[in-house]
C-alpha cells in the first residue's frame, strides 16, 4: 500500500438522472500507467477528470471516493483542488491545437502552471522546460519553447503540452487521447516520447484512448470500459492474452475489413490539375498537386502532419483560393473560391472537420445543428424536418435523447458523428472527410465507415477521405494518394499503391502503423534507430 497513488472507489458521475460513470474503481500505484480502453461515450475522460477532482459543466460526482495518497480529492474545497491540479495532478488534452493560447509563447505557455503553484523560479521553470523539450525529442530545445503555437506542428504541439504536465514533477498525470489525431509517423515519436518520459520520471499516469494498440505500447495494465461501467480490468497480458469478456474479445480480435477491388469509375467527379496553393504569397504548400476522382469513388489522401492533405481540402471547398492550377466538379470548371460558387455547388460539396469542437456552434442544439442545411438547402418545415433528423440521427447511431444536447455535453466521437449528420443533410455528391473516425473507437468506426460505404453504393456519393490511417485506406479507398511536403509521392488504385515494392516514404508509412500486440513500439523505435545508424 506504500506505493499506492490512486485509489477510485465505487465512483458514479451522472448527468441529470442519467448515469454516466456507474460504480467504477481501480487502483493506480507510483511509476506505472493504467489504460483506460473503450468506446466512444464509454466514460473514460469522465473518470479522467474525475481523477483530477474535475467534471464537465452538466455532470455532476453523485458518488464514490478518488483518493490520492489517501486523501479524497472529492471532498477538497475549491482552493484546496486549485491548488492540487498543475502540481500534484496534471493534464494533456485531446487536442493541443485547441488547448494552446495562440497569442502567447509556447515557453509562457509551458511554466505558466509551475510559477503560479511556486514550485520553481520562472528562471528554473525554463531550464526544467528545456530539459523536457530534450527528453520529449522536441527540435532546437533551447529555443523551441520562443515559438507561437501556429509554429509548431500537431505532433510538436503534443509534446509541448506534455512537457507542461511534467514540468511541475506531479505524481500523476491523465492523457486524454493524445495521439488521437496525429498520423502515424508523428504517433510512434509522440508515443516512444511520452513512454521514455514516464520512464524516466517514474510518473504515474492515466492514458485515455479508444485504440488498444496504442494503450498496450505505454499501459503496465488495462481497464476496459463500455457504457460507463467496467467490463475487465487486468495487466497488458492478460487483456491480450486471456480476455475474460466478450466485449474485450471483440476489442482484442478487432480487424478491420479491406474494401474489394472494382473497376475504375468510367466519369470523373472531382479534377485537380497542377494546383498550387499557400497561405503566404509567395510560398506553397501545394506544390503541383494533380489527382482525379471518380463518380461513385473514394479516394483516400495520405501522409504525415503537415504534408498538405487538409490544404488540399481546403482547396476543393473553395476556403483557400489557388495561385496557379485549376479544378473542374461535374464536367464544370470549379470556381477559384467560395464566394463565386453557386448554392447548388457548395450544397454538392461538403465536409466533415477534423476537429469536431471547431467545428460546431456551442450555442446551437444538436436538433438545431443537423436542422440548418436540410432547412437552407430543401426547405423543409415543422414534422417532415423533425422526421429527417430524427433519420440522420439513427443512421449515425446516435439516440434521439442527443436532440437537445449542446455540444459541450456530447463524447468526442459524439461530436464527430454529429458532423458527419450535418454532413449527410445536405444530400451532396461529394464529402470531403477529414478524419471523421479519429475520435471513435475501433468498433464504432468500423460501423461508421460501413455507414459511409452503404449510403456510396446507395446513392453514388464520392469521397475524398483524407486520413493517416492506413487500416481505413484498405477499407475504404478505391485510389490513394501519398503525400509529402505538399507533393504527391505515390499515387494510383490501392492495390498497386500498398504493394511492394514501396518508395521509402511508403513504407515509413505502413511500417509505423500499431500493430495488435505488446512490445510492437518498442520493436518499431529499435527498427527506426537501425535504420538511422545503417543510413
Amino acid at each position: 500500500m506504500a506505493d499506492m497513488l490512486l485509489k477510485v472507489t465505487d465512483l458514479v458521475i451522472k448527468a441529470g438522472d442519467a448515469v454516466i460513470v456507474d460504480k467504477v474503481s481501480f487502483e493506480l500505484e507510483k511509476g506505472r500507467v493504467l489504460g483506460l480502453i473503450g468506446e466512444s461515450g464509454a466514460g473514460k475522460s469522465t473518470i479522467g477528470l474525475a481523477s483530477l477532482g474535475y467534471s464537465r459543466d452538466g455532470l455532476r460526482i453523485a458518488g464514490g471516493q478518488a483518493a490520492l495518497n489517501g486523501r479524497d480529492i472529492l471532498q477538497l474545497s475549491g482552493r484546496e483542488t486549485r491548488r492540487l491540479r498543475g502540481s500534484a495532478v496534471t493534464y494533456v488534452a485531446q487536442s493541443a491545437a485547441a488547448a494552446f493560447n495562440p497569442a502567447h509563447r509556447l515557453i509562457d505557455q509551458v511554466i505558466e502552471a509551475t510559477v503560479w503553484h511556486g514550485l520553481m523560479s520562472r528562471s528554473d521553470a525554463v531550464a526544467r522546460a528545456i530539459e523536457l523539450f530534450a527528453l520529449l525529442g522536441l527540435p532546437e530545445p533551447d529555443t523551441f519553447g520562443e515559438r507561437y503555437p501556429h509554429q509548431a506542428s500537431g505532433g510538436q504541439l503534443q509534446r509541448a503540452m506534455t512537457a507542461m504536465a511534467l514540468c511541475p514533477h506531479p505524481e500523476l498525470i491523465v492523457f486524454d487521447e493524445p495521439t488521437t489525431a496525429l498520423d502515424v509517423t508523428t504517433q510512434i515519436e509522440v508515443l516512444a516520447a511520452i513512454k521514455q518520459a514516464i520512464a524516466k520520471t517514474r510518473t504515474a499516469a492515466l492514458y485515455i484512448s479508444h485504440d488498444l494498440a496504442v494503450v498496450a505500447q505505454v499501459a503496465d495494465d488495462i481497464l476496459v470500459l463500455r457504457n460507463g461501467k467496467m467490463v475487465e480490468n487486468g495487466s497488458v497480458e492478460h487483456i491480450f492474452n486471456a480476455p475474460r469478456e466478450t466485449y474485450t474479445r471483440q476489442l482484442v480480435s478487432m480487424r478491420q475489413s479491406v474494401k474489394a477491388e472494382r473497376p475504375a469509375a468510367s466519369e470523373p467527379l472531382l479534377g485537380i490539375e497542377a494546383i498550387h496553393a499557400g497561405y503566404t504569397p509567395g510560398v506553397s504548400v501545394l506544390k503541383g498537386i494533380s489527382l482525379e476522382l471518380g463518380r461513385g469513388e473514394t479516394l483516400a489522401v495520405v501522409g504525415e502532419s503537415g504534408s498538405g492533405k487538409s490544404t488540399l481540402a481546403r482547396v476543393v471547398t473553395g476556403l483557400l483560393p489557388t495561385s496557379s492550377g485549376s479544378l473542374s466538379f461535374a464536367g464544370q470548371t470549379l470556381a477559384n473560391g467560395l464566394g463565386a460558387r453557386p448554392a447548388e455547388t457548395l450544397r454538392n460539396i461538403q465536409i466533415i472537420n477534423q476537429i469536431p469542437d471547431l467545428a460546431l456552434n456551442p450555442r446551437r442544439t444538436v436538433e438545431a445543428i443537423v436542422s440548418r442545411p436540410l432547412a437552407f438547402y430543401f426547405g423543409l418545415r415543422g414534422a417532415e424536418l423533425k422526421r429527417r433528423v430524427l433519420s440522420l440521427l439513427d443512421q449515425i447511431e446516435l439516440p434521439q435523447a442527443m436532440l437537445d444536447r449542446y455540444p459541450a455535453e456530447l463524447s468526442g466521437g459524439q461530436k464527430q458523428r454529429v458532423c458527419i449528420a450535418r454532413a449527410l443533410a445536405a444530400d451532396p455528391k461529394l464529402i470531403i472527410c477529414d478524419e471523421p473516425t479519429s475520435a471513435l473507437d475501433p468498433l464504432v468506426a468500423e460501423g461508421i465507415l460501413d455507414l459511409l460505404t452503404r449510403l456510396q453504393d446507395q446513392s453514388g456519393t464520392s469521397y475524398l477521405f483524407i486520413t493517416h490511417d492506413l487500416a481505413i485506406v484498405r477499407a475504404i479507398a478505391d485510389t490513394v494518394a501519398v503525400m509529402l511536403d505538399g507533393k504527391v509521392v505515390r499515387y494510383g488504385r490501392k492495390a498497386d499503391v500498398l504493394a511492394p515494392p514501396y518508395d521509402l516514404y511508403t513504407g515509413k508509412l505502413i511500417a509505423s502503423v500499431p500493430e495488435m500486440r505488446p512490445g510492437w513500439l518498442d520493436d518499431a523505435i529499435s527498427r527506426r534507430d537501425a535504420a538511422k545508424v545503417a543510413g
